[in-house]
């Protein structure tokens, strides 16, 4: 009677062990999303207006990823939560070391309004070239110099925008300087590699990681349809061009970290400023 009761408890012992590794039938299964409802919790995350963040809505993944800089709080991580609403489980974040701010330094390379910044790709329209850069340059200087003490001209601001976008279009005023090509405008694809160069750092490499992100830097100033990489980037790296081989991609506009520990950056895309300001890269 003894073993038989033994045998009894050594089996209802198995039985429950055996149901506890078994997946639980009534767990919920993970939420999916439409993409009217990503689009939603994307435009939530901005009007939660957290400075230091950016985002993207990663379709495959059905998440809206948010990458916050090290500036964000706990509390302003709950506060995206928070304005997610019912849809906060589609809100998936990430941290990135630094601090994401548009990459404006005095210093080195194209020179305006006691700014240092980078030339990104030239542009030609008709018989008129000019070089594009970021807007956030172009919006702090009326014209642009090739050395510090702006002796030597190169030519007018043309066009600049930004927050929104983070484009600059300037002309060359002065014909004894040369304005090379060798490039042709074309869209990035995530896993893309890319190299980028600016006045700072010279030229660094890395990977495309998301396409149309948004980003809120901090101290203020938020651009859309950016296009996000792991390559490094420093103050006055601005402007700069992102390409791959002879492909001309994006303007370099801020991001996190630098060119020692490596960040997070992004990039204006240069599809948007040719159509904007009607020029062709060459």
């Amino acid at each position: 009677m003894r073993r038989r009761t033994r045998l009894l408890a050594v089996a209802a012992g198995l039985a429950a062990a055996t149901a506890a590794a078994l997946p639980n039938a009534t767990a919920a299964a993970p939420r999916t999303y439409s993409a009217d409802r990503l689009a939603a919790v994307s435009t939530a995350v901005e009007k939660a207006n957290v400075g230091g963040t950016a985002w993207y809505v990663d379709q495959a993944a059905d998440r809206v990823v948010v990458t916050a800089d090290s500036t964000v709080s706990i509390a302003g991580l709950g506060r995206i939560k928070r304005a997610a609403g019912t849809d906060a489980g589609a809100v998936r974040i990430q941290r990135a070391a630094g601090v994401f701010k548009p990459l404006l330094a005095s210093g080195d390379a194209i020179y305006g309004g006691g700014y240092r910044c980078s030339l990104g790709f030239n542009v030609v329209s008709g018989s008129t070239y000019y070089f594009l850069t970021a807007g956030h340059c172009g919006n702090v200087a009326n014209a642009w110099y090739t050395n510090s003490g702006q002796s030597t001209l190169i030519g007018a601001t043309a066009g600049s925008s930004f927050p929104g976008n983070d484009y600059a279009l300037v002309r060359y005023d002065n014909a004894s300087l040369s304005h090379p090509g060798g490039f042709s405008a074309a869209d990035a694809y995530v896993g893309e590699p890319v190299k980028r160069t600016g006045s700072t750092t010279g030229t660094h490499g890395g990977t495309v990681t998301a396409l149309n992100v948004t980003v809120r830097y901090s101290g203020g100033g938020t651009v859309r349809g950016m296009i996000q990489t792991n390559v490094c980037a420093e103050p006055g790296d601005s402007g700069g061009a992102l390409y791959d081989g002879n492909k001309a991609l994006g303007i370099t506009s801020g991001g996190s970290g630098n060119c020692t520990v490596g960040g997070t950056t992004f990039y204006q895309p240069v599809p948007e400023a040719l159509a904007k300001y009607k020029v062709n890269v060459y």
